[in-house]
């Protein structure tokens, strides 16, 4: 993110404009202007949930991302420190139709406005975000500047520069900007709303997460299930985490092209596959472990987010509505003999879900922490439970 200079390049834009979105293809799309006064550039997709928008704005995997929210009230509960998915919000920016809505909730602790201000995020409204949705599903998601100065004066010329000189999405690493720092041990599980304060439930397992962008529910939804978690950066060693002798290893969520960051986990997955310890990716985890084994990702036109998307599991027939996040898909024609799919969506056949033949590994492309979102897929965790379990049975 940058700060743009003010200049008189705003002669053709309403009155009373104190933001624009500026697409790389000249396009400018003038509104109003919340959050910080500051400029953003990334990819610009769409958002179809009805609610957590906060925990949208932090969920690791928007990075590099600026987000078009499709329902038209959002703010109306506010932001609180609860509803993060990571301490600094990923998400470049936000885009909205209508000003944002006062908060009307007991939990509310500041405005959305102010909670944006305060992370240096910038915000757009009056944009036609049905027009915006529509263009992104017909062109693939554009990249785009969002830009908010309250005195209104743009120098527009250097922002449709700035959106055209974005190289995009496609081969960059993003896992590794948000991933941690340094190994750290997770204890929290829900958050217990009758007690205002997160659960620490009792746990009989050992698991390694793998930190590729993950989110804090997950985490959350793993120490619910019984699981002491322990979060190492994205680049670890299968070597490492192997020495700690964990009963599972979880392969988390995040940003980026997965071919890119594959070109150091890759490696370490496939070691960790091979060890027979029981493997449980999501999201950019789920497309690491296809590419750790041979399989090939590739970029989306339009991407599935949302927390309405409809999932077959192909073994049982059994529908689940998921929430999902991700801009990248693995190619089904390119798996190698050892995985199968398990589910894929409704809305495009794409690969939703991938099983090991052999070991006890598997992933899903969608989010069953399902923050927010509906918790169909929940038991996907305790799956993994049982999974584990029978390996230490086996063992000893």
């Amino acid at each position: 993110m940058t700060d743009m200079a003010s200049t008189a390049q705003t002669d053709s834009l309403p009155p009373g404009t104190t933001a624009v979105l500026v697409l790389a293809d000249g396009r400018i799309l003038p509104g109003q202007g919340f959050g910080a006064e500051t400029s953003s550039v990334g990819e610009v997709c769409f958002n179809t949930s009805m609610t957590g928008y906060q925990e949208i704005m932090t969920d690791p995997s928007y990075a590099g991302q600026i987000i078009t929210f499709t329902f038209p009230h959002i703010g109306n509960v506010g932001t609180n420190p609860a509803d993060t998915e990571t301490e600094q919000p990923a998400a470049l920016g936000m885009i909205v139709r209508n000003p944002i809505t006062p908060p009307a909730n007991w939990r509310a602790s500041s405005r959305l406005e102010d909670w944006l201000e305060a992370a240096g995020l910038p915000g757009i409204s009056g944009i036609d975000t049905r027009a915006l949705t529509r263009l992104i599903r017909e062109n693939g998601a554009p990249s785009a500047v969002l830009c908010h100065r309250k005195d209104g004066q743009f120098d527009l010329s250097a922002l449709q520069k700035m959106a055209a000189g974005w190289p995009g999405l496609k081969g960059m690493d993003l896992a590794d900007e948000v991933s941690a720092d340094t190994a750290h041990d997770w204890h929290l599980g829900s958050y217990d709303l009758a007690r205002t304060q997160f659960t620490e439930p009792e746990t009989q397992l050992r698991v390694v997460a793998m930190d590729f962008g993950c989110k804090q529910n997950i985490l959350r939804c793993l120490v619910d299930a019984g699981c002491a978690v322990e979060v190492v950066p994205a680049r670890t060693k299968a070597s490492e985490i192997l020495a700690k002798k964990p009963d599972g290893v979880f392969l988390s969520n995040g940003p980026g092209d997965p071919a890119a960051t594959a070109a150091y986990a890759a490696a370490e997955i496939a070691e960790l596959v091979a060890s027979g310890l029981p493997l449980f990716g999501i999201c950019i985890g789920h497309q690491l472990l296809a590419l750790a084994l041979g399989a090939h990702t590739e970029k989306m036109e339009i991407g599935h987010r949302g927390a309405n998307h409809p999932v077959k599991e192909l073994a049982s027939g059994k529908i689940e509505i998921t929430s999902q996040n991700h801009g990248f898909k693995v190619d089904p024609d390119s798996l190698p003999e050892e995985l199968e799919v398990t589910h894929i969506s409704l809305f495009d056949g794409s690969v939703e879900g991938l099983r090991h033949k052999q070991k006890p590994v598997f992933s899903v492309q969608y989010h069953p922490e399902s923050s927010p979102g509906p918790h169909d897929s929940r038991h996907l965790f305790q799956r993994f439970i049982t999974l584990m379990q029978a390996a230490k049975q086996e063992t000893s």
